[in-house]
């Protein structure tokens, strides 16, 4: 498991020179002219000394240009270092700024102990850094020695920004992201021991003999009693923000993520409280994603940080934002049955309390059990698998909630007669007694549809210890804070289960009488308004309806035909492909295609695979009419398709992106190609557009301030005007670096999950691998295979559980005799194993976890790569 968080800011793209006319943008849709631009920015590598002798390895990334200018200090995640910045480093660089990375005590190539962000040596490191910063002829400063600079990073460098402001002064602004405000609350939540995620924190920094002695005796202590003492959370606490939370007193940007069972939204909660009190300013953004997986919105965080910058630390009149924002996914609209998606803003940061709203609850009083050994675990979530992991996981049918009869109590609420938005905490008041002197609970709170199926909003859950439980005791119960819509006939359910899978309970048995003592209350935020737009308003790939048919109708005016009639059979299906042929004289054998067939269903992202000279491209132009076949049949929704065919107006295509008056904003080179379609302006969907490509403030100013990122948003926004209901990419991810593509990746998916297809041609196979639900391979003009894209890859029944270390003998042996295991053998840093028929990936991710195997991704042994070099036989 990489615990290394979101890429907070972008890498800058050469800025490209937009030619041409309005003519020209009509006439080709998303077609761009490009030119050289910038030079990448100048990086010297350099380890500073502490003053310890520590050696702490930098990047220095300055951009052409002379004049003093401010600082930026980027700082990694836990288990990766310097090199994982290079790219925000270059992008902030080319944007104006001086920018220092580094790798943390004990990560990359720097030495030392890992100290978890210990005030002795990793923050004192910063300032250490900030000195040098401040002796450069290239750095502002405020005063001799204060450079202006601001500090950002994610999970654990997100915790180092917060440290370095309150025990810095010359810190001016910061920009943590999805980390942790008091690390013993985190790991020792309620009273109990978070054990898996502690696990993975030592696991993945190397082992406890990597970390300085007192957090390694700690964490053996701990975890061999199960229970975190009083030295042990003074220990943790000393190494938190929260011990400096009175001297937090910068502009402070907190990002925190709904997908997080290692650092909740109380986390970033509790740090806008403290700093706000201090006076400064602050504001709050929840992204969906989070260290459980999820969409990390990688490219609209990049932007509001740097903006952050722009405003704080340069002086600009840069907007920096809503108070408060949320992305709110998972629901279905009960209309239509899309996913929806989007943001919510608020002028003030409402809390975690907000508008309280009471739900009755009903139940009669229960008698619990906690097994001995705590075992068998109910199942809330599945710590330390997220990112790739946890998404392989979600594909092979994983991701739900499981509770054991017997062990857990369960009070229901009526079904809801409206809608019921959860921002917040809800809490309960519920009496417990146990036979034992204390009671450790895990709470949830269940949203229950009509046919009885639960979610668990965040795969969260809340642990509690009760101390004195033997007379019994009346307990609130605060529950996880989650933004979650329960839709009207919905009901909510709290559950009390005695176990969990991700933390240490009691090993003896015991019994629980749980009964209730009042209703759940649940808080609102009516305040918190939703965008508009029913799309992701982090979707970008949305493309133009009627492109397609634009530029047929151009090329093809004079060569129309009388199409064949349509077939109703086929009105519902994207994409029917039959039998298609077309001939090049300079193909070897006269066909660039030959007799492909081939059929697309609703909702399927189909990747279109092979070498080049395939006849990808070929095809791609037959689909959306630009020239016709010598052969076959193309039919689109039962419509034969042909140069200037009507039903081309449901077509979109992204090639390279589009053409922009470098003069125009952003927002007016939009409206320009619009009204050069001579489509109605209320069919262009513009307020979508601009949401989605997530520009901001950046509408507003002139295309030739743009880096090339920004003008493949305006690009992809000018694609999605109209919103067809079959997109078509060509080559989408070319000139994008790994977070702009992991979010590419992400749009594609949920864009299919909305009921519309997309139909991407790539080479780069893992992506395909990752984004698809169904694969194309062809190879010189022919078809060679079609299907799902697990089939193609042919996971059969062997599984690489990567481990990231070497496993010793006896857990392997333990391994290999679990029920369902044909074999296990060891690899360097993983394990390859065989199930027997019948088992599942599910059940041994539950087993290999509660043998405390440190499971950090599970896949399919072989790999797409391997299948497509298989099926074309090497020529590629």
């Amino acid at each position: 498991m990489d615990l290394r968080v979101p890429r907070l800011l972008k890498r800058p793209r050469r800025a490209a020179a937009a030619l041409g006319a309005v003519v020209l943008l009509a006439a080709t849709g998303t077609w761009t002219a490009t030119a050289s631009g910038t030079p990448r920015p100048h990086r010297t590598d350099q380890a500073l000394t502490m003053a310890d002798g520590t050696r702490v390895d930098t990047s220095y990334f300055t951009s052409g240009g002379g004049g003093r200018r401010p600082a930026v200090l980027l700082a990694h995640g836990f288990g990766g270092s310097k090199n994982d910045l290079r790219a925000q480093a270059e992008d902030l660089a080319g944007h104006g700024y001086a920018v220092l990375t580094w790798s943390a005590r004990g990560f990359g190539r720097s030495t030392g102990r890992i100290g978890l962000n210990d005030p002795a040596h990793e923050v004192t490191d910063v300032s250490r850094l900030l000195d040098w910063l401040a002796r450069r002829p290239e750095v502002r400063l405020d005063k001799p020695g204060d450079p202006r600079v601001g500090i950002a990073g994610g999970s654990y460098g997100g915790a180092i920004s917060l440290l370095a402001a309150g025990n810095d002064p010359r810190v001016d602004a910061i920009a943590p992201a999805v980390t942790y405000w008091d690390l013993a609350d985190a790991l020792f939540p309620g009273g109990v021991f978070k054990k898996l995620w502690t696990g993975v924190f030592f696991n993945s920094g190397g082992g406890c003999g990597r970390f300085e002695p007192e957090l390694c005796a700690m964490y053996q202590r701990v975890a061999q009693s199960g229970v975190p003492d009083a030295d042990a959370r003074a220990l943790l606490q000393r190494r938190s923000p929260a011990a400096v939370a009175d001297r937090i007193k910068v502009p402070t940007l907190l990002f925190q993520g709904q997908t997080d069972s290692l650092f909740t939204l109380a986390q970033s909660d509790a740090a806008e409280r403290a700093i706000r009190a201090n006076g400064a300013p602050v504001k709050v953004d929840w992204i969906a994603g989070g260290h459980d997986g999820g969409d990390l919105e990688t490219g609209r965080v990049q932007g509001r940080v740097r903006d952050w910058f722009d405003h704080y630390l340069k002086g600009e009149r840069a907007g920096t934002g809503p108070a408060f924002r949320v992305t709110r996914t998972g629901g279905v609209d009960s209309t239509d049955g899309s996913t929806r998606s989007r943001g919510a803003t608020a002028d003030a940061y409402p809390g975690l309390r907000g508008t309280p709203r009471t739900v009755p609850l009903t139940g009669r009083e229960q008698r619990v059990a906690n097994p001995a050994g705590a075992s068998p675990p109910a199942v809330s979530a599945l710590p330390g698998l997220g990112g790739g992991g946890l998404a392989q996981l979600s594909a092979l049918g994983t991701g739900v909630s499981l509770d054991f009869p017997g062990q857990y109590a369960r009070f229901d609420a009526p079904p809801q007669r409206t809608a019921l938005r959860i921002t917040g905490t809800p809490t309960a008041r519920v009496h417990v007694k146990s036979t034992s002197a204390d009671a450790v609970l895990f709470a949830k709170l269940y949203d229950v549809g009509p046919g009885g199926s639960q979610v668990l909003p965040g795969q969260l859950v809340t642990p509690l210890r009760i101390t004195g439980a033997k007379t019994g005791k009346d307990v609130t119960v605060t529950l996880p804070p989650v933004d979650h819509e329960v839709q009207q006939g919905h009901r909510l359910r709290l559950v009390l289960a005695t176990t969990d899978l991700g933390y240490a309970s009691p090993t003896a048995p015991a019994t629980y009488t749980v009964s209730l003592k009042g209703p759940l209350s649940v808080p609102t935020a009516p305040a918190v308004t939703t965008a508009a737009t029913p799309l992701p308003s982090w979707v970008w790939w949305l493309p133009l309806a009627g492109a397609g048919a634009a530029l047929a109708l151009l090329l093809t005016a004079r060569r129309r035909t009388t199409a064949p009639a349509p077939d109703p059979e086929l009105a519902d299906v994207p994409l029917v492909i039959t039998d298609l042929s077309k001939r090049y004289a300079r193909s070897s054998d006269g066909y660039a295609v030959r007799d492909l067939a081939f059929r697309v269903e609703k909702g399927q992202v189909l990747g279109l695979l092979g070498p080049n000279g395939a006849g990808k491209t070929t095809t791609l132009r037959m689909l959306m009419g630009l020239i016709r076949p010598d052969g076959g049949e193309i039919r689109v929704f039962g419509h034969a398709v042909r140069p200037g065919a009507p039903v081309l107006s449901r077509v979109g295509a992204f090639v390279e992106g589009a053409g922009f008056l470098p003069h125009l904003t952003g927002r007016e080179n939009l409206e320009l190609y619009w009204r050069a379609t001579g489509r109605p302006p209320e069919d262009a969907h513009l307020a979508e557009a601009l949401e989605i490509a997530g520009l901001g403030d950046a509408l507003a100013r002139a295309v030739r301030t743009y880096s090339q990122g920004m003008r493949q948003r305006l690009a992809i926004a000018q694609a999605m005007l109209g919103l067809p209901d079959l997109l078509i990419l060509d080559e989408p991810t070319n000139g994008l670096d790994p977070p702009q593509i992991r979010e590419m990746r992400e749009v594609l998916i949920r864009y299919a999950a909305a009921g519309r297809t997309v139909i991407v041609s790539s080479h780069l196979l893992a992506e395909v691998e990752q984004s698809c639900t169904h694969l194309v391979v062809m190879d010189r003009g022919r078809l060679v295979q079609a299907g799902p894209v697990r089939e193609i890859v042919g996971s059969g029944d062997t599984l690489l559980v990567g481990t990231g270390i070497p496993l010793a003998d006896p857990v392997v042996d333990k391994v290999a005799a679990l029920d369902g295991v044909a074999s296990a053998v060891r690899t360097e840093d993983a394990l390859l194993i065989r199930l027997e028929p019948g088992s599942t990936a599910a059940a041994l991710v539950v087993d290999l976890v509660r043998l405390e195997v440190p499971v950090l991704s599970v896949g399919p042994h072989r790999r797409l790569e391997d299948a497509f070099l298989t099926l074309i036989g090497g020529s590629a």
